[in-house]
């Protein structure tokens, strides 16, 4: 007798799948692509936004055979909330000089813009002799200060998601794919 199905298959939180690991590992190589038609065999730094960044990084390094070099920056804006707080703030900072460098800004999402503003403000101010952007996701609908990507995986409605990298509350990171985390989850206030 079929059953109703009212929750994902890759995970019982999950409302649904929005992309599975087959088509994040697709757009991965492709952004590969297209990043090495920018930078060509040249070096560039990597600065990836953890932690929500660091599958997405890691996987992008990957796909690339330029000479990188790789620095993180830590901020706080989500807690356990499933907006963002307020202003981002900066946790951890650079510890390796881009000054006349090359540098390509890696996160997750690209909502409020805030994030990324931020961390490119940042950027800038040390002096690198180009910065772009690359993003996995771009949920335009929730953006609040002006900000566009050189380079996006998808783009995506104003879902909140989770999976490969991205979490609630510290968790569904280790997901494979993107999924929207069910109303049910996002509701309850037992994490801490």
């Amino acid at each position: 007798m079929p059953t109703k199905k009212t929750r994902s298959a890759a995970h019982p939180d999950l409302e649904s799948v929005m992309f599975t690991e087959a088509q994040i590992k697709k757009r991965v190589r492709e952004l590969g692509r297209e990043l090495r038609r920018v930078y060509g065999e040249g070096e560039f730094t990597i600065i990836s936004i953890i932690n929500g960044a660091v599958m997405f990084t890691a996987d992008i390094m990957r796909q690339i055979d330029n000479p990188v070099r790789l620095d993180c920056v830590r901020i706080s804006s989500y807690g356990n909330a499933t907006k963002s707080e307020g202003t981002p703030q900066i946790v951890s900072s650079l510890t390796i000089d881009i000054a006349g460098r090359h540098v390509l800004l890696i996160d997750d999402i690209l909502d409020t813009g805030k994030t990324i503003k931020l961390v490119s403000a940042l950027v800038s101010k040390l002096k690198p002799a180009s910065m772009r952007t690359c993003v996995l996701l771009d949920k335009v609908a929730r953006r609040e200060v002006p900000f566009e990507a050189d380079f996006v995986g998808f783009r995506i409605p104003n879902k909140f998601v989770v999976g490969y990298g991205l979490d609630f509350a510290e968790r569904y990171r280790n997901l494979p794919c993107i999924g929207v985390l069910s109303a049910r989850v996002q509701n309850q206030h037992e994490w801490t």
